[in-house]
């Protein structure tokens, strides 16, 4: 069976080497290819791939909100995330989104190919520096705290009254999340709302009271 995929790059030069490569695999086949995340999204709604290699940092929309989108929509279809950053927040960014592998751009060919059969049969997968990564992390992440607290809040507006309560700025916090300054105000507007305060100090205040930050 010949795996259909869709590549969301807005590099053109990167898209044209992962277009060769497949192309010379008998069971894989580029079906599409995207320049943006808003047209990633359009296109696999059109398209139906059955995985689709996502760039993180792409104009319009970033890679792992398209991710989210798309999953939201079609979780049938299985995405892996190609990029060059190496940054915790981004990996688990895209894994909270739907992501079902993450390889960085720099791997060779042979395990860039491994990565997209592996995901194309369901499996998850991390380039091993990656792998490691994760590993350390979850060995030495503390204890979740202040969850009971906020029982209001979503998961991600959680994570993000974490952050406002460390001081982060709205960039930053957009930076650390992949998501959009736009979408990171709407959320901090909807936080404040959730927790009756007036603005974001009193928000700081009553995260760091129930132990977040």
């Amino acid at each position: 069976m010949i795996t259909k995929i869709l590549i969301a790059d807005d590099h053109m030069i990167f898209r044209d080497g992962l277009r060769v490569l497949i192309s010379g695999e008998a069971d894989l086949e580029v079906v599409g290819e995207a320049k943006d995340g808003r047209e990633a999204v359009a296109m696999a709604q059109k398209l139906q791939p059955d995985l689709i290699l996502m760039d993180i940092h792409m104009p319009h929309l970033t890679g792992i909100e398209a991710t989210r989108q798309i999953i939201g929509d079609h979780p049938q279809i299985n995405i892996l995330i190609l990029t060059m950053s190496e940054e915790d927040q981004a990996v688990f960014a895209a894994m909270r989104a739907g992501a079902r592998g993450y390889i960085l751009k720099g791997a060779d060919h042979d395990e860039m190919l491994r990565a997209i059969r592996a995901i194309a049969r369901g499996e998850a997968i991390f380039s091993p520096t990656i792998a490691a990564r994760l590993m350390d992390f979850f060995k030495n992440a503390p204890p979740p705290v202040a969850a009971d607290e906020f029982t209001e809040l979503t998961q991600r507006e959680l994570e993000v009254l974490q952050l406002i309560a460390q001081g982060h700025s709205n960039g930053e916090i957009a930076q650390k999340l992949v998501l959009s300054p736009k979408t990171v105000r709407n959320y901090v507007t909807v936080i404040l709302s959730k927790l009756q305060v007036a603005d974001r100090a009193q928000a700081i205040v009553r995260a760091r009271k129930a132990g977040l930050g």
